[in-house]
């Protein structure tokens, strides 16, 4: 084999066999391969259960992470299909206490049953760690989140979900 092909070839093969930390994982996270290299993370709270997170995007990264969890069941662990079923985006709202106050279907395209299992997969997972008290604006913190639906009706939370696959 050429030396020059045999170099690249080698190192692409580790490439591939990498556990390392995705890039917009948070430091810390411990990848799993059984979650199809995804970080296996438990969301970070204080004594009194309120996320850690300093930011808005940050915190409805630990909400997803906990929807994901307790619904673990109805989650897609691979990559999403490249021509999704459905996507169904919930607006919600959770309070100081990190109960959900309301939500609704922000958009979707009318497939009753993900819109069922995605308002459902939200309501199961209430109550959710309290926000930090610097992201409440009126009591309250709204998040838009959307599910990913596959063809066998799992799903996966776009912000923390895997490339979708190409066609």
């Amino acid at each position: 084999m050429n030396i020059k092909l045999g170099i690249p070839l080698i190192a692409s093969i580790f490439a591939g066999c990498s556990t390392s930390v995705p890039p917009d994982a948070p430091s810390g996270a411990h990848v799993d391969p059984a979650l199809g290299g995804r970080p296996a993370e438990r969301v970070e709270t204080t004594r009194d259960a309120t996320s850690t997170a300093t930011t808005l995007a940050g915190y409805k990264h630990d909400l997803a992470h906990r929807i994901s969890q307790v619904n673990s069941t109805k989650v897609y662990i691979d990559r999403p299909q490249a021509l999704l079923r459905s996507v169904v985006v919930l607006k919600y709202q959770v309070d100081g206490d990190g109960n959900l106050v309301r939500s609704e279907i922000f958009r979707s395209n009318r497939d009753r049953e993900t819109e069922s299992t995605a308002l459902a997969t939200l309501k199961k997972t209430a109550p959710f760690p309290k926000p930090p008290a610097h992201l409440l604006r009126h009591g309250h913190v709204d998040i838009l989140e959307s599910w990913l639906f596959n063809n066998d009706g799992r799903f996966q939370l776009r912000t923390i979900a895997l490339p979708q696959m190409d066609r």
